[in-house]
């Protein structure tokens, strides 16, 4: 599934061409949903142990019982509570793998050889870095480099990398 990931740092050219063509592949995913659901959720859940509570007559509890014990069992409940509701919040980066916006990709023309050329700018290597490690001459990577920044209509390295990861083509 593709989706922007901030539409903001894309040339308006390249969103609506990219756009246009994937408009139908997905759907954007509301984080302000999700924390309203579990919101609510840990509310019930807040609400569920204060009627439990209630209905065992807790006063009766908490006279036979001393206060460190009470608060103990409460502060128990509310941590298992929270590490639930933290887990389901949390995504969870180790399982996920990323693909790349196959569409994104095609739409954009770029060769497989662009493709790892983009991955070595994202983490900051030079051109004769790039050069060393592909064997091949460091004014085939500049080529390479101009031929990325006409396909993502940008004017720099830094400019390609966001463009490149706002469209999902690389991590």
């Amino acid at each position: 599934m593709w989706q922007y990931r901030d539409r903001s740092t894309v040339p308006p050219a390249l969103a609506e061409r990219v756009w246009n063509i994937a408009a139908h592949s997905g759907t954007k995913a509301s984080m302000n949903g999700t924390t309203l659901r579990y919101g609510l959720l840990y509310g019930g859940a807040i609400a569920l142990v204060a009627a439990l509570l209630q209905w065992v007559e807790y006063r009766y509890h908490v006279m036979q019982m001393p206060g460190e014990a009470y608060a103990a069992v409460i502060a128990v409940i509310f941590i298992a509570i929270g590490i639930w509701v933290g887990r389901r919040l949390t995504p969870d980066s180790g399982r996920e793998e990323f693909e790349p916006n196959e569409r994104a990709i095609a739409s954009l023309g770029l060769t497989p050889r662009e493709l790892e050329i983009l991955g070595y700018l994202a983490k900051g290597a030079s051109n004769k870095e790039i050069a060393r490690s592909l064997k091949v001459s460091p004014n085939t990577i500049k080529t390479h480099i101009a031929n990325l920044y006409m396909k993502l209509e940008v004017t720099g390295r830094g400019k390609a990398v966001e463009a490149a990861r706002a469209l999902a083509v690389i991590p």
